[in-house]
């Protein structure tokens, strides 16, 4: 067996972490990327020797000027085989944080806002939608991102 193939074998799995940002009139807060269309979550990867809280605070901060006030609460931990099946996503719900103004200007974020659960943006990923309706409608929650 060549090695190309036992790094295949035994490759690691990528964790991401978003959060469902909802403010005091139960909007959430979702973000455009500059390198893919729609509207996601903020959030992102795990660096090596990360935790996933250390990159959550982290993503909030560099994404949406979101600091955390207290505990976000962890949603659910998703496969994401849209990219890999090695790829998850880790994804809390967070009502207790602090926005000083909006998010700083930066090349990865091209617009953001809250919006109502039941208007959001026109490109809303399909699991923005989803996990906006297990949160607030209590639909089932799927294993799958």
């Amino acid at each position: 067996m060549s090695i190309s193939s036992l790094r295949h074998i035994f490759r690691r799995a990528t964790l991401g972490v978003r959060a469902i940002i909802i403010n005091a009139k139960g909007e959430v807060l979702l973000v455009q990327h500059s390198y893919m269309e729609g509207w996601y979550f903020p959030g992102g990867g795990v660096e090596t020797g990360e935790s996933a809280m250390t990159a959550l605070t982290r993503e909030l901060a560099e994404e949406a000027n979101i600091q955390l006030i207290g505990p976000p609460k962890l949603h659910g931990i998703f496969l994401n085989s849209h990219v890999s099946r090695r790829d998850y996503v880790a994804l809390y719900t967070v009502r207790e944080f602090r926005q000083d103004g909006p998010p700083h200007p930066n090349h990865e974020i091209i617009a953001h806002g809250f919006f109502s659960p039941e208007a959001l943006p026109e490109g809303a990923s399909r699991a923005t939608r989803a996990r906006i309706g297990e949160v607030f409608r209590g639909e089932a929650i799927s294993e799958i991102w």
